[in-house]
């Protein structure tokens, strides 16, 4: 089902910017395909397949109006045959948002529920119900971190990543980084910027995963919480772009990449580090934020 995939490596001169002896890079995940991108093109490999073991047509999982998970898995399900169904928080409407129209297009079905239901996603009766509901379907959960997206995350790291002593990348529910942990060398430390305000959910729910210990959390970054943004990171994502030719987003990646350089501008890594940044994608969310904000963003 899945084409075996490698993402490129590509070396950015921080000396236009920033006078320092650390090596950095960036890991294009963004690249890996068209419109299943990033780090949700890894935490779907397995559960597709697994959902074509159980016989199962379609998928079922859990976002918000702007996620790249839902844009993703529309996606997936329209190029791999499978019927496509999101619980979705709100109410917002299609014609009016960029992620859920394009989810709408590829065939998928959007069922809007309170705020008070969305949060039951997690619990083991609401799954069992929909489930019963919904018999031919396969759910995976908000975001597509579970253990089968663990183990596609876990591909990311490779031989030719071996050689950096720092692997940085954004957080959200936290399954890149649980993934990336069982795959780092003994001598590379993970660091994972949050884009939650909520700290300890964070931590708690990678110990959940994983059982190692080759990562921090930096909770420094997150600009006021998900999907929060100021004219500052606008600012930044914007002049990163035009001085490297890299677009980032302003939910995940913008935020980790604003992070990273502020540590190597205040000497956090130790000099002649090597830092790796993986770019897990997520660009389709720069449309909610110019809907949303009134700004230009790279897309």
């Amino acid at each position: 089902m899945f084409k075996e995939f490698t993402s490129q490596i590509q070396l950015v001169n921080i000396k236009k910017s920033i006078n320092s002896t650390i090596s950095f890079s960036i890991l294009r995940e963004d690249l890996n395909h068209d419109l299943v991108s990033g780090n949700k093109l890894r935490k779907l490999k397995y559960n597709l397949i697994e959902a074509k073991k159980r016989k199962k047509d379609g998928l079922i999982s859990f976002g918000g109006r702007y996620s790249n998970h839902i844009h993703a898995l529309a996606s997936a399900g329209k190029i791999y045959g499978f019927k496509t169904k999101a619980i979705i928080r709100g109410d917002e409407k299609i014609d009016l948002n960029s992620t859920l129209k394009f989810a709408h297009s590829c065939g998928m079905k959007l069922v809007f529920v309170s705020r008070e239901e969305y949060k039951k996603k997690g619990d083991e009766n609401y799954l069992n119900i929909l489930s019963k509901k919904y018999p031919n379907y396969f759910i995976i959960p908000e975001g597509g971190t579970n253990i089968l997206a663990l183990k596609g995350c876990k591909e990311i790291l490779n031989d030719i990543t071996k050689e950096y002593n720092y692997i940085c990348c954004a957080c959200g529910t936290g399954g890149t980084l649980a993934g990336l942990s069982l795959s780092a060398s003994n001598s590379q430390q993970l660091i994972g910027f949050n884009v939650l305000k909520n700290r300890q959910n964070l931590l708690t729910s990678i110990k959940k995963m994983v059982s190692t210990s080759n990562y921090t959390i930096n909770n420094n970054y997150h600009f006021g919480g998900y999907a929060k943004v100021n004219e500052e990171l606008i600012k930044f994502i914007n002049n990163f772009y035009e001085l490297y030719s890299v677009k980032l987003d302003a939910i995940y990646t913008g935020k980790a990449m604003y992070g990273i350089l502020d540590l190597i501008k205040t000497n956090f890594f130790p000099a002649y580090s090597k830092v790796l940044f993986v770019h897990t994608g997520g660009l389709q969310g720069n449309k909610g934020i110019e809907e949303l904000k009134g700004v230009k963003l790279p897309s």
